[in-house]
């Protein structure tokens, strides 16, 4: 039986690496937040175009970012692999080699998804008005959504980097540049979409440009972070043309693309979600973005657990310590479940205050305050999906997890939301109802995938990628 003492120096540890990735994605959750709030008092259509440009684009992103994560467990592997042999030595020097060899063939596999990323977005710009939204949403998502996907390419470039340093152990690299530039951003909306400093004022078309220009940014400020630590700078000089071979791509890939599936199939629902909410009327779609929004900032805290997961178990499975492996999964789980209650009790008990943050129009706070109240009840159940994903992540099996997911959001989540929606004239409250099952599903599998999964590791039998 564990006590609280035993699991203290797992909770420090994964709170050490998790604290600055909560950062960066609470910071990048709060530019979204701004990007609303700032539209949202320019005019409901500004706010109900963002809405549905990001719904677009962001399924798209989420699944790019997530082939970025297959970088992080192997990395982790190699590097936690150091620990075993002395420095200097010969199989010291062959992980180092495997670190470069993996920045080196992760590149390529960057830009292969950039290129195949823009396929799939630019053909969308001239489909917006023929997704059922409202003729004025669609006019007015245009220019933002063209603004929005041009930043696709520094922005993956970004992932990248941030994916390799996680890999390593370092997130307060990526937290400093995403705070910086996160920064920048707000400023920027502030003075393009109503219009500072003798520039007019361009609404959403300001803020989809704010975003160009902060994330352009990302990559260059990593380039310069990589550079300037001799430890980091050395993993890119060891480079070498013959390090780029087809058969690490093809790893990648392999473990890669079933996470983009996996986070694909999430952001499939919820931007299916937008689409079917726009359907009903643009207030309504306006409170399914502020719900949504909150929902962000919450499950941003649980990402953040999510990644050190993954970075703690990836370490430790390197070095053979399967115990640790245990107690530091165990102690994400209490981790998570803690940041879930805050995230539940914010959104129920706020439900009444919060919209009033992002509109003053009546008919968006009645429908956002209810959308909020169910976002809180399945608060649990989304952050127990995540960490027991980035958990599975850590030991490399992400093929079974990537069927759960597309089952648990396509299958049951995404039907059942349109029948509660219409048919039974629940209208937004029944796409969020389905929300709370699409998520329990893979909440409970996953954990129980990874008990399955840990105890063939102990047997020592290698699980599958």
């Amino acid at each position: 039986m564990y006590s609280f003492r035993t699991y203290l120096p797992y909770y420090k540890r994964n709170l050490k690496v998790a604290f600055p990735v909560m950062l960066t994605q609470f910071g990048a959750a709060l530019v979204g937040l701004a990007d609303s709030i700032m539209v949202g008092h320019y005019g409901t259509t500004d706010l109900a175009a963002v809405s549905f440009s990001n719904a677009l684009f962001f399924t798209v992103m989420v699944f790019s970012m997530g082939n970025m994560m297959g970088i992080t467990p192997l990395v982790g592997y190699a590097h936690g692999e150091l620990d075993k042999f002395a420095e200097g030595s010969t199989e010291y020097k062959d992980a180092q080699q495997q670190i470069s060899s993996y920045f080196a063939n992760g590149l390529i596999y960057m830009v292969v998804v950039s290129v195949f990323s823009l396929l799939l977005l630019a053909p969308c710009i001239p489909l917006l008005p023929h997704f059922g939204q409202e003729p004025e949403v669609a006019s007015c998502a245009r220019a933002y959504y063209i603004l929005i996907v041009l930043s696709i390419i520094p922005f993956m470039l970004f992932c990248f980097f941030r994916q390799f340093m996680e890999g390593l152990g370092n997130t307060w690299v990526a937290m400093v540049i995403t705070i910086g530039c996160n920064v920048l951003n707000i400023v920027l909306n502030w003075v393009l979409i109503f219009g500072h400093f003798g520039f007019e004022p361009m609404g959403a078309t300001g803020a989809g440009l704010a975003s160009l220009i902060s994330r352009a940014l990302m990559p260059i400020c990593f380039i310069i972070a990589l550079w300037l630590k001799t430890e980091w700078r050395s993993y890119i000089t060891r480079i070498r043309c013959i390090m780029i071979q087809r058969g690490e791509v093809l790893l990648l890939f392999r473990i890669g693309a079933p996470i983009g599936i996996q986070s694909f199939a999430e952001a499939f629902l919820f931007t299916a979600s937008f689409i079917i909410i726009g359907w009903i009327n643009k207030e309504a779609l306006a409170a399914h973005h502020i719900a949504n929004q909150m929902c962000d900032l919450t499950f941003m805290l649980a990402l953040g657990i999510g990644a050190a997961t993954t970075i703690r178990v990836s370490h430790q499975l390197g070095k053979g310590d399967l115990q640790a492996v245990r107690m530091a999964s165990r102690a994400s789980i209490h981790l998570c479940l803690m940041m879930n209650t805050i995230g539940a009790a914010v959104m129920i008990f706020g439900r009444d205050v919060i919209p009033y943050i992002f509109t003053n129009d009546p008919a968006v706070i009645s429908t956002a305050s209810t959308l909020l109240l169910i976002g809180g009840l399945f608060q649990y159940a989304d952050g127990l999906q995540c960490v027991g994903a980035a958990m599975l992540r850590g030991i490399q099996d992400v093929r079974v997890p990537m069927r759960i997911a597309f089952i648990a959001y396509i299958v049951v989540g995404l039907p059942l939301g349109l029948c509660l929606a219409f048919p039974l004239g629940l209208g937004a409250k029944g796409m969020w109802l389905a929300f709370i099952l699409a998520l329990a599903i893979p909440a409970a599998l996953f954990h129980i995938r990874f008990a399955k999964q840990f105890k063939r590791l102990e047997y020592g039998t290698q699980t599958s990628i």
